[in-house]
C-alpha cells in the first residue's frame, strides 16, 4: 500500500460497473468511494451495486466509502408521448401535472402555483431549452421559447432564483434513505440543499435510525451558495454540484464559486468533493481532452478533497481508464500544493484537538518525519490534520469500520485498521506497526503522532508524540 496519491476518487455505480471484477479494477486504479446514484435505477439494482462494493472491498484489503445520493426534489418533465421540439419565438404553456391539459408540458412534482411568476426563466435539461414565462395562471405557466430545442420525458427543470415549495426530503428520498441504510452505507449526498435545516433535518432521521453515516450537503442553488457558513455548520462533507447550480447561477460563476466552497469547506476541516462533467468526453473515448485534464488539475489546485465521476463510471465504455486518469492528474498536480500553516489565534478559541493537529503537522514538517499517525475514533482528527494539506502521509489508524470507511474520503488520509487498545501506549504501538505492516513508513523512520490519552473516546485529542518506527 502507497500513500503517494493525495486527492480521492469517486466514481459512481452503475450498469457500466456492476461487476464485482470491474469494481476490483476500478480500486485497483484508485476508486475510494462509490456513489450508488438515487435519481437513476431500482432498489434491486443498488443493493446488488452495494453489496458487489462490498465484496470487491474486501477482495481488495481496501476501505471504500459508500455514498447514497438521493434525488431531493428535483422538478421534471412529466410523461410525454413523444419527445417534444420547441423553436425559438414559440408559445409554450408549462403545468403542473395535475392540471395539464392537451399539448402542455407536464412537470412534477407541482409547483408552479404560487412559484413561478411573470419574467422568470424555465430551463429544462441542463438549460439547454429556455423559456420565459409571460404569465400564470393558477399552476399553468404561459411562456415564450428563448432557445429551442427538444425536450424529451423526465428531463430536469430549473427555475433559477426561484424558491420552490417542496419539502427537502420528498417521499421518494425518504423511501430511497430507507432501503440504503439497510445497505450499510457510509454517506448520505443530499440534494437541492438550501439551509441548515433541510441538512438538521436529514441528520436528525439519521440518528433516529441508529445510523452513522455522515451528511454530504450538495451545494448547487443559489440559497445554499448564500447559507454556506450555516450548511457547513451542520453538514460532515459538501459537494460542488456543477451542473445543476451552472444552471442556478450561469457558468460563468461556477469556477470562482467552486474555490470559495472549497476554501470554505477547507477552514472547517470539512472534506468537499467536486463533481460534474470532469472526464465527460471518456464516457466515449479513451482519452480526455486537454480542458477536461486542466478542469481536474485545476480543482486539485482549489484544495479538494476529492473529485467524482459521474456517467465516465456508471454508463460510460472506459471506467477503469477514467479512474486511472483521474489519478494519473492528481500525482502530476499534489507535489506543487503548499502546506496550509494555520496557527489558530486566541481569539478563535480554538478546540484542544484542533490545536494539537495544529502543532503535529508543524512539528512533522519541522522534522521532515516520515508520516503523521493518527489513531482515532471517529475520524475527526484525521479531517482536523487533513484539512492543513501537510507534506507528510496522513496514517488513519482505527479499529472502527464505519470510521475507516468515512476517511475513505479525506484527503491525505490513508486509513488502516487496528484492534481496539486499551492504553495509549497499547495504540502508540499499534500505530506504529500497522503503519510499517502497510509499508508506509519502515524501521528508524521517524513519526509524529497525534492521540487522545483517554482511548477511545471521541474529541479527547490532547497528546503529540515524535517516535521512531
Amino acid at each position: 500500500m502507497t500513500a503517494e496519491r493525495r486527492t480521492k476518487i469517486v466514481a459512481t455505480i452503475g450498469p457500466a460497473s456492476t461487476r464485482e471484477d470491474l469494481l476490483s479494477s476500478l480500486i485497483e486504479a484508485g476508486m475510494d468511494g462509490a456513489r450508488l446514484n438515487f435519481s437513476h435505477g431500482t432498489h434491486e439494482e443498488h443493493g446488488e451495486s452495494a453489496r458487489l462494493v462490498r465484496a470487491a472491498q474486501a477482495a481488495m484489503g481496501r476501505p471504500i466509502a459508500l455514498i447514497a445520493d438521493l434525488q431531493g426534489p428535483k422538478v421534471r418533465i412529466g410523461d410525454l408521448p413523444a419527445p417534444v421540439e420547441l423553436r425559438e419565438g414559440e408559445a409554450v404553456v408549462v403545468a403542473d401535472q395535475d392540471a395539464a391539459r392537451g399539448d402542455d408540458l407536464p412537470v412534477a412534482p407541482g409547483v408552479l402555483a404560487g412559484a413561478a411568476h411573470a419574467g422568470c426563466d424555465i430551463l429544462i435539461d441542463d438549460g439547454l431549452v429556455r423559456l420565459r414565462v409571460e404569465r400564470v395562471e393558477g399552476a399553468r405557466a404561459f411562456s415564450r421559447v428563448v432557445t429551442g430545442g427538444v425536450v424529451n420525458p423526465h428531463k430536469g427543470v430549473n427555475l433559477p432564483g426561484v424558491s420552490l415549495p417542496v419539502p427537502s426530503l420528498t417521499e421518494k428520498d425518504l423511501a430511497d434513505l430507507d432501503f440504503a441504510l439497510g445497505l450499510g452505507i457510509d454517506y448520505v449526498a443530499q440534494s437541492f440543499v438550501r439551509s441548515r435545516a433541510d441538512v438538521a433535518l436529514l441528520r436528525a432521521k439519521l440518528e433516529r435510525a441508529g445510523s452513522e453515516a455522515w451528511v454530504i450537503a450538495k451545494i448547487e442553488l443559489q440559497e445554499a451558495v448564500a447559507a454556506l457558513p450555516d450548511i457547513l455548520e451542520e453538514a460532515d462533507a459538501v459537494m460542488i454540484a456543477r451542473g445543476d447550480l451552472g444552471v442556478e447561477v450561469g457558468v460563468a460563476e461556477v469556477p470562482l464559486l467552486q474555490k470559495q466552497i472549497i476554501l470554505s469547506a477547507l477552514e472547517r476541516g470539512k472534506p468537499a468533493i467536486t463533481a460534474t462533467q470532469m472526464l465527460e468526453s471518456m464516457i466515449a473515448r479513451p482519452e480526455p481532452t486537454r480542458a477536461e485534464a486542466s478542469d481536474v488539475a485545476n480543482a486539485i489546485l482549489d484544495g479538494t478533497s476529492a473529485v467524482m465521476l459521474s456517467a465516465e463510471t456508471a454508463v460510460g465504455r472506459y471506467p477503469v481508464e477514467a479512474v486511472e486518469t483521474m489519478a494519473e492528474i492528481a500525482r502530476a498536480v499534489e507535489p506543487s500544493l503548499g502546506y496550509r500553516h494555520q496557527l489558530p489565534a486566541a481569539a478563535e478559541a480554538p478546540t484542544v484537538g484542533r490545536a494539537m493537529s495544529n502543532a503535529a503537522c508543524d512539528l512533522a514538517e519541522a522534522l521532515s518525519a516520515k508520516a503523521i499517525l493518527v489513531p482515532t475514533f471517529t475520524g475527526k482528527t484525521a479531517s482536523a490534520v487533513a484539512r492543513l494539506r501537510p507534506q507528510r502521509p496522513i496514517v488513519a489508524l482505527t479499529h472502527v469500520l464505519g470510521s475507516l470507511q468515512h476517511m475513505a474520503l479525506e484527503w491525505g488520509v490513508t486509513p488502516l485498521e487496528i484492534e481496539e487498545s486499551t492504553d495509549v501506549d497499547d495504540l502508540w504501538r499499534r500505530s506504529i506497526d500497522a503503519a510499517r505492516e502497510a509499508g508506509i513508513v519502515s524501521e528508524g523512520d521517524r513519526v509524529v503522532l497525534t492521540a487522545g490519552t483517554a482511548v477511545n473516546i471521541p474529541g479527547s485529542t490532547n497528546v503529540i508524540k515524535v517516535d521512531t518506527a
